[in-house]
């Protein structure tokens, strides 16, 4: 029976799959016995990615997917199953020491998560059971709950909207935590429920939810509720996101709200939507990787040389067995491939040093603590919001210093987005002054007519711009000693600057808008009278259809039909011979860089609005492709208008944009504007901003030039070729030069709109267009600036993965301000995100979020350079430490007959990668400035210097690996010849080989810590204290090994070994001789570099310590201060 009538009453709905079914207070619908009640999830929110009990095997299992860990792990394991020569603590110790750092680091941001989570789950609700409120947690909400929400309470999961303290049944509702938008949006309860606002009315209610299943996008919700009354017939009622308050958004202006819980906990789309961005990855985590399969290379060919060596020497009977070390008969019996395959695995341990395990920590740590200092840049603070910049990815860092294309939006990235209404023009009059009875406020413009349009039609456009918005009206509050004031204040609210700028022209004009009442719009006009009009239907904007209308009734019963858009969307929908005196206007408008607007409208017959209306709520009914269904509606209703006039209004620059761009384009790289604005506005902004100079050439591939007959395909073909041989065929080849020297002797820039983008990515079958893709990417690139207008944010994610896909990889970055960036700033290598008007999302969805776009010169100049070569300092100095400290081990086989004998103690082994050499390249990582901050943002062809990971090439790194292997042989050689003599004192006493060793370990710490003390610019006393205090801690640490615990350890071959090797001047006098000697050709380089830069007058270090740059780190009670200060 319930079947049949809900059949009757959603007829020709099809077959739905993915839908939910709630049934509202649980409480049953009479002829529903056999209703099964569907499971749903809890209210409970889990961020946390542990629990207690599977916090070790899954941070375990996470930590040794990494290849470095796992590799550690089976040489600890080769350690404790074979008889190796070194203990398994010397790499079970290292390794311990990565994975618990990691582990505490992971376990504290998850506690930290948990107890985010219980905060939320733990907090109180009113829910109604039996017409009374009962007090929960939050997390014990089901799906069925009746929610009470009091105002500034944030809703503990969806609700659909029933019924609120207002009798109009709406309510004020704030998404700042969700997409930062602080401006309030009003929601409306279910027409049928708005009268059920107390515990009482509201539990008698008998209703059922169909809506879609749980999905993450934030402004689209497809449902509808089926209400029972005893008696009568049910009635459906259309939901959509207007009837929907999510998870996260607060209630304001408004005592109380009822709402039934449709989706809870993990499915609320607050949950969805924090579910993982994608992984990005940098460049240098690439470079490392390689550089690790070399080193293996090294490690293996090692292992491999000493293995068959051995054996070569053991083929003398005398050497395999000698008198004094007989073999036993176990030995004896073992085969021969197990003992070499063995001993290869003895030798592996033996040499595994060379790979750096504690690299990998030591990255992370460099990464987290350095993007402290971009958030606490005092230089990219904002005073106008009160916020800096923010860091939501910290593995990027050093991306930010090998950007190659920048993609940015126009509006709110460039501009301000903070709109001002400049002029507007009705019936092809231009309208620029305040409206007076006396002049009019009509002026010609060029060779059109002269006076100004009828008095009605400048109504009606008035009326137009007052009806035709979604802007809510908020009183501000009564001040003691206004409110005997006549008028009354009022400020606007809307999700969209343009629309208030629109209101306020037309109350410029004498047109103000009031508000909204119980479905009626008020609007007082020029003498003084106030107007209502019955809104009827909002035919919502998207960024598809680029318009939004909205259906209204005059006090007389007249329909109308209010249209504003884009020029693009409205002219084809108008009759054709009005078109052309506002096309002049519109195109002017555009020229001077306004954002313009049109305006039509269309009168409505009764039976035409009936058709409208019954349309558009069936297709409000529908579960599945809703959208669809309403814009096909839309398109028939917004058919046959008549054009009125056109508005524009101007969105100003941002301060320092242009200068921005040029400092981008004089560090190499290239600025394309993605925008989904008029080519018109664009192009002028462009010039505005110094992206398009009056020099550059401008090649067109628009709509206008490609033309919209059946031949548009033949011409785009033409254009693109011609394109191309002008830039790439007809262009000499460029010999060497400048890296990244795209700039031709004439600058071209490209302009292209997106239906002509359509063509060329997604070309139809039959053309020849294969490779327009090719043609079309090749002139790009050869351009100094590309314009890409009229772009869907779809289009502008295709492009950057165009460009980020082509030969060579290059490295991009996207930058914007709205909703509709975040496609382009997930597919950049870099997304930058601008805490700007149209909401939050960009810079939630982004690496890292800045105010205003000015900052992004220094984060990529100065914070981006000074990461990058931070960074591949450490990762070359990584390897080149391991190689100097695994050589002389190598070496040492060969005089001791490939017995596997260890050079060094096992304590050094050990502690050498984690306490000796590790803080001063830590120091060095975070605080280095070979050139000073000034110098870079000022100077911006310093940063081609390290474009394209220039410091993580082969050729630097085979730098750094002969240096290493030169180091080595010195400490080696140096220390062997200096024992040719072995009584090194006058008493006659032989120092043995734990001696040697310890003199050659004495020489590598105190060289691979100057060297990195030759190689710092920048001196902070926190350099001096871990460079110095390393060497300090050496020292203390060698006498307390031999010469105090000593009685506690299982071998005693260090006793006082390190003391009495300090006794001997000639072992004084050979190790300052060898540090020398290492560090002499790096000294060498030093001094020729400077005499090479003070004979071309060019210097470019920073000045001497006199007036060195001091390093401040202080926090103020408000926030983290950060400055750089001479």
């Amino acid at each position: 029976m319930l079947r049949r009538r809900l059949s009757r009453l959603c007829a020709g709905e099809e077959k739905r799959v993915g839908t939910r079914t709630v049934v509202v207070g649980h409480r049953p619908v009479l002829e529903t016995d056999a209703y099964v009640a569907q499971k749903f999830c809890d209210n409970r929110i889990v961020s946390s990615k542990y629990t207690l009990w599977n916090f070790l095997p899954k941070n375990l299992f996470e930590q040794f997917r990494r290849i470095a860990n796992f590799y550690f792990l089976i040489i600890f394991l080769v350690q404790v199953i074979v008889d190796t020569p070194t203990s398994p603590v010397t790499s079970g110790l290292p390794l311990f020491f990565v994975i618990t750092v990691t582990a505490i680091k992971q376990g504290y941001e998850d506690w930290l998560r948990h107890r985010a989570d219980n905060e939320v789950n733990k907090s109180n609700v009113f829910i109604v059971e039996n017409a009374k409120q009962v007090q929960k947690e939050s997390e014990k909400i089901k799906v069925g709950d009746i929610v009470e929400v009091k105002a500034d309470e944030t809703f503990p999961c969806d609700l659909i909207f029933l019924a609120s303290s207002s009798i109009d049944g709406t309510c004020y509702v704030t998404t700042a935590s969700l997409d930062g938008e602080s401006n309030f949006k009003t929601h409306y309860a279910v027409r049928d429920t708005t009268v059920l606002c107390t515990d009482e009315a509201i539990d008698a209610l008998t209703a059922t939810i169909e809506c879609e299943q749980p999905q993450p996008d934030l402004y689209k919700f497809v449902g509808r509720i089926i209400i029972y009354r005893s008696n009568q017939e049910p009635v459906a009622r259309s939901l959509g996101p207007e009837n929907l308050l999510l998870k996260g958004a607060t209630l304001k202006n408004t005592k109380k709200i009822y709402g039934v819980a449709v989706y809870t906990g993990m499915e609320t789309k607050m949950a969805l939507n924090y579910q993982g961005k994608s992984q990005k990855r940098s460049a240098v985590e690439k470079s490392i990787n390689a550089f690790l399969i070399v080193y293996l290379c090294i490690l293996l060919s090692k292992a491999t040389v000493c293995t068959t060596l051995k054996y070569v020497w053991q083929s003398n009977p005398f050497n395999d067995e000698p008198w004094y070390n007989e073999k036993t008969k176990k030995e004896r019996d073992t085969f021969k491939v197990l003992r070499m395959f063995t001993d290869f695995l003895s030798f592996m341990v033996l040499f595994n040093f060379i790979i750096p395990v504690s690299m990998y920590v030591t990255v992370e740590m460099q990464k987290f603590l350095g993007s402290f200092f971009i958030s606490w840049d005092k230089e990219m603070y904002d005073e106008e919001i009160k916020e800096g910049a923010l860091v939501n990815t910290s593995d990027l860092n050093e991306e930010l210093g090998q950007v190659e294309y920048v993609f940015t939006d126009k509006t709110g990235t460039l501009t301000e987005n903070s709109m001002e209404f400049i002029e507007c023009c009705i019936d092809g009059h231009k309208y620029k002054d305040c409206l007076s009875e006396v002049d009019g406020f009509s002026q010609t413009d060029g060779p059109l007519k002269y006076g100004k349009a009828e008095k009605s039609r400048e109504e009606l456009f008035l009326r137009a711009l007052c009806l035709c918005h979604t802007v809510q009206i908020k009183e501000a509050d009564q001040v003691d000693g206004l409110i005997g004031h006549p008028e009354r204040k009022y400020s606007y609210i809307s999700s969209s600057p343009d629309e208030i700028a629109l209101v306020k022209g037309a109350e410029k004009y004498g047109f103000t808008f009031l508000g909204l009442e119980n479905d009626f719009m008020k609007i007082r006009n020029q003498k003084n009278e106030t107007e209502m009009y019955q809104l009827l239907h909002v035919l919502n904007f998207d960024p598809v259809r680029r318009r939004m209308s909205v259906i209204v009734r005059t006090t007389t019963g007249k329909l109308l039909l209010f249209c504003k858009g884009a020029d693009s969307s409205i002219f084809p929908r108008v009759q054709q011979e009005e078109i052309q005196q506002t096309k002049v206007h519109v195109d002017r408008n555009a020229m001077d860089g306004y954002r313009t607007l049109c305006v039509a409208f269309k009168e409505l017959t009764q039976k035409e609005y009936d058709k409208i209306d019954r349309q558009l709520n069936e297709a409000k009914m529908a579960l599945q492709d809703r959208e669809e269904k309403m814009a096909k509606v839309f398109e028939d209703a917004e058919a046959d208008m008549h054009l009125i006039g056109a508005t524009a209004v101007e969105d100003r620059l941002q301060e320092q944009s242009a200068e921005t761009i040029e400092a981008l384009h004089a560090a190499g790289m290239k600025v394309w504007v993605l925008t989904g604005d008029k080519m018109e506005t664009a192009k002028s902004t462009c010039y505005a901003c110094r992206l398009f100079q009056t020099s550059t050439e401008l090649l067109e591939l628009t709509a206008k030039t490609v033309g919209e007959s059946e031949r548009k395909e033949d011409r785009l073909h033409e254009l693109l070729m011609e394109y191309h041989k002008k830039l790439i065929q007809d262009v000499p080849k460029n010999r060497g030069g400048l890296k990244r020297s795209w700039t031709l002797s004439q600058e071209y820039g490209l302009i292209i709109d997106g239906s002509t983008l359509s063509l060329i990515l997604n070309p139809s079958q039959d053309s020849s267009s294969s490779n327009y893709k090719n043609i079309f990417l090749q002139i790009c690139l050869k351009c100094t600036a590309v314009l890409c207008c009229r772009m869907a944010p779809l289009q502008k994610a295709q492009i950057v993965r165009m460009v980020k896909n082509t030969k060579g990889s290059p490295i991009t970055l996207s930058i914007g301000d709205g909703a509709n960036d975040v496609s382009m700033i997930l597919e950049a290598h870099v997304g930058i995100g601008i805490k700007g008007k149209e909401g939050r999302q960009a810079s939630r969805n982004s690496d890292y979020a800045v105010p205003k776009f000015k900052h992004l010169r220094k984060l990529l100049l100065a914070h981006g350079h000074l990461y990058y070569v931070r960074i591949a300092h450490l990762v070359q100095y990584f390897f080149y430490k391991n190689l100097c400290f695994i050589l002389p081990q190598f070496l040492y086989q060969f005089f001791c007959g490939f017995s596997q004998q260890p050079l060094y103690d096992a304590a050094y082994l050990t502690m050498y990668n984690i306490c000796f050499t590790s803080l001063p390249i830590l120091a060095y990582s975070l605080l280095e400035q070979h050139i000073s901050i000034d110098m870079l943002t000022s100077d911006p062809q310093l940063y081609m210097k390290v474009s394209d990971n220039a410091m993580l090439q082969w050729r630097p790194f085979l730098y750094w690996t002969f240096l290493g292997a030169f180091e080595g042989l010195v400490f080696f050689f140096g220390v062997y010849f200096l024992f040719q003599n072995s009584s090194l004192e006058d008493n006659g006493k032989i120092f043995g080989n734990w001696t040697f060793g310890t003199i050659v370990f004495t020489v590598l710490v105190f060289t691979v810590t100057l060297k990195l003390a030759l190689d710092t610019r920048f001196w902070t006393w926190m350099n001096h204290f871990v460079i110095w205090g390393s060497l300090a801690f050496y020292v203390f640490f060698s006498f307390f090994w031999g010469g105090v615990i000593w009685p506690f350890l299982k071998q005693q071959r260090m006793y006082f070994v390190f003391a009495h090797m300090l006794t001997s001047v000639s072992t004084w006098l050979a190790i300052i001789l060898l540090i020398f000697i290492s560090l002499f050709p790096e000294i060498l380089l030093i001094v020729l570099k400077n005499i090479k830069e003070k004979n071309h007058q060019v210097t470019k270090r920073l000045p001497s310590s006199g007036t060195s740059t001091i390093f401040m780190l202080s926090q103020t009670s408000s926030n983290h201060s950060f400055s750089w200060s001479e």
